[in-house]
């Protein structure tokens, strides 16, 4: 070989590696982990109580609600503001929330203001509280200590509470909402545990003031559910024998919590077809 002359050196490529030793499965993985995660959320969300899908449903729909600045239906939510500092339109869905919270607010106030005209409530005006949360629109009748809406161990009411009732019916049957009545009873055991319970008893409440209601305003299509939680649901956790645990509950659910339990109802019928792991 002369000495002038140019080295070559020849690189042959090496065998290509198996897939194990690729990419192709981390990416196969990674979907696997993220299907999981979403399965188990689900499951989460739909075991939670309505309050919690209620406000799970209304952070996917629109999360700016639960911003932390100004006011709105939330805390924290308000009309957007841009770098400009011009005011901003509100999403659709907040929008219509707020003005179904007024139109709630309103219906509370219009019931309150009758029930305040009419001297012969008195007794029990001061034994009805309404709220407004995430449910709705919930409108609490509680007993006190002398003090009652039914007559002991009864479902059949006392005084004015068929006409307390009527005024309420005739205010909320005016809404577009869905409708439901709950009757509570305190941890006191009924006399007769073997014939009749503490469940029959708040059904039988429920039912009666149903039947006042739905013959006062609230109509067939806008009563969803009459429920009797006997003392599973008390009112004063720290006295399971407080009078004030023994009430009718009236719920004029909101559209938000309506379509979040519609959304969970979906998400339970795909579960329930989906094939079973053997």
């Amino acid at each position: 070989m002369k000495k002038d002359q140019p080295v070559i050196i020849i690189k042959k490529g090496g065998h290509g590696h198996g897939g194990h030793h690729g990419g192709a499965w981390k990416v196969a993985y990674a979907d696997f982990v993220t299907a999981m995660m979403a399965f188990f959320l689900v499951m989460w969300l739909v075991s939670q109580k309505q309050e919690v899908r209620a406000a799970v449903g209304g952070y996917f729909r629109d999360p700016s609600v639960f911003n932390a600045q100004g006011e709105g239906i939330l805390p924290g939510a308000k009309t957007g503001v841009d770098p400009s500092g011009t005011p901003t339109a509100a999403p659709p869905e907040e929008a219509a929330a707020e003005a179904e919270k007024k139109r709630l607010e309103t219906a509370a106030e219009h019931i309150k203001e009758k029930l305040v005209e009419k001297p012969e409530f008195s007794s029990l005006r001061d034994q009805i509280e309404m709220t407004i949360t995430t449910e709705g629109l919930r409108i609490e009748l509680s007993d006190r200590s002398g003090s009652s809406f039914f007559d002991s161990g009864s479902a059949l009411m006392r005084g004015e509470s068929s006409r307390i009732l009527s005024v309420i019916a005739s205010e909320i049957g005016k809404l577009d909402n869905d409708v439901f009545i709950e009757g509570h009873t305190d941890s006191r055991p009924y006399t007769d545990q073997e014939q009749y319970t503490n469940w029959e008893l708040s059904a039988d409440r429920a039912n009666a003031a149903r039947r006042v209601m739905m013959h006062e305003g609230i109509r067939g299509e806008q009563l969803k559910g009459v429920r009797g939680y006997a003392d599973t649901q008390l009112h004063i956790p720290a006295d399971a024998k407080d009078p004030r645990n023994r009430r009718v509950s009236i719920l004029v659910r909101s559209q938000a919590a309506a379509k979040t339990e519609k959304i969970a109802e979906r998400i339970n019928e795909k579960l329930a077809e989906a094939p079973q792991a053997h």
